[in-house]
Formats: C-alpha cells, structure tokens, sequence
C-alpha cells in the first residue's frame, strides 16, 4: 500500500476518505500521530502527518524511527514523503517543486537507524541513491500530467533546525552540492531503506535560502507560497494514486 508523509503545509491530505485512524505504539515508541488508512482515487493508501496533528513537533522532535516502523506496521510498501524546503541553487526558485535524488545530513543527536540493540545484527545499508528510482519516475510522471514544473534531480541537504540557516551555511551547502535545503529528510530517509521501503521525496521550494534574496526571510511569505502550492501537490499525488 502506498503512504505519505505529510509535511509542513500538509497536515492533512485533501481529497483523503478517511477509513480507519491506526493508533500504533511501536518498539520504538508512539509515532507523530495517527497512521490514517483511507481511500484516494478509489484506491486504499496510508497517511502519517509527520509533525503531528496539529502540527506541535519541531524537527528535531519527530520520533523517526516510530513514524516508519508504524507505517510498515500498517501494511506500506512505499512511501512518498513532502516536505517543504528553501531553494539554494538557481534550478531550485520559489513555488517550484524538485524531486531530490541525493541527499547530505548535516543533522546531529538524531536516533538514525534500527540496528541498535534492539534490532540484530547490525547491517550496514547501501546508501549511494537514497531515493528509489522507479519511484521517482512515478512521482515525476504524476506531475508532468497535472502540468505542475518539477525539477528532476537535486540534492537535499538535511538541517537540524528549528531555525533556519545563515547564509554562510547556505553557502557552504551550495559549495557541498545542494540545490535545496530541509530539516526533516533525514533521517527519515535511511530508515526506509534499512526497513526495505521504496522511498522518495517530494520538495515544494517555499523560500530562498539564507542570502539568495536581498531581504530576510517572512514566515507570512512562506505560508503564501505554502497554500499556493499544497493544491499542486495533492493533485499530483492523488494522480499518481489513479495511475492515469
């Protein structure tokens, strides 16, 4: 079954029937919210507000390893996480939305995989394309036919947060070779592979990073940009649901 990750600016998925709310306690504790099984296009699919419900969790506090091993409980093959991202590079701009295929983690003090002690023994996953392939193509293909522009490629650069960056660190994550920059994509995105779900991400580009504009950055401008583009988004992924 395929699920989403819902971000910043999608709390709830729109157009979402919702079947069944899956309170799951997991072995690594309770995820951001309720696993929400519902239909979408006539088919059944899984969604998890990954800040919770009401969005309450800064990213650092998002229980990672709970939020995937409840979806994995609640039956997910796939996951399609959206997040919403600052823009680094010029392919990245404002309102444009950039399906990553690489990702740098600049995080720290995050619990980053299952292979603790509680899960043996311990493997170490191929990481070197962090983003299933097939599914980004999916994912891309859904877009291209609700004529939203998505750049194809990219690379994430993951940050602690909750505050945003300086703009000597944008820098410095533009000289690393990231095109956009998040707080919630690691790791988020390893423990899908350790758990072996196809895994790919869906960033809606709300801001400029940290001195790419000549002003500084307004929450009320992000939040434009926000409910401007979540209805894109949503049509794109009930679209790739229909498979049409």
């Amino acid at each position: 079954m395929l699920a989403f990750i819902g971000g910043t600016g999608l709390t709830r998925m729109s157009g979402l029937t919702v079947i069944a709310r899956h309170d799951i306690n997991t072995e690594w504790g309770a995820p951001s919210a309720p696993v929400v099984e519902g239909e979408l296009a006539g088919k059944r699919v899984l969604f998890i507000a990954r800040h919770g419900d009401p969005h309450v969790l800064l990213p650092h506090q998002v229980n990672y390893r709970a939020n995937i091993a409840a979806l994995k409980q609640a039956g997910a093959s796939e996951i399609i996480a959206v997040n919403a991202v600052g823009g680094i590079t010029t392919r990245a701009p404002t309102a444009s939305i950039v399906v990553p295929d690489q990702i740098i983690d600049y995080t720290w003090g995050r619990d980053s995989t299952f292979f603790d002690k509680r899960m043996a023994p311990v493997i170490h996953v191929d990481f070197s394309w962090p983003f299933t392939p097939s599914l980004r193509q999916r994912l891309l293909d859904a877009l291209a036919r609700v004529e939203a522009h998505a750049v194809n490629g990219g690379c994430y650069g993951a940050t602690q947060g909750p505050r945003l960056e300086t703009a000597a660190e944008i820098s410095r994550m533009e000289n690393d070779g990231c095109d956009i920059v998040g707080m919630t994509g690691m790791p988020e995105a390893v423990l899908a592979r350790e758990l072996g779900i196809p895994y790919a991400m869906l960033s809606l580009v709300v801001n400029p990073g940290a001195g790419k504009s000549d002003r500084e950055i307004t929450i009320e401008e992000i939040e434009a940009v926000i409910h401007a583009g979540m209805g894109k988004v949503c049509e794109a992924l009930t679209t790739m649901v229909a498979g049409v």
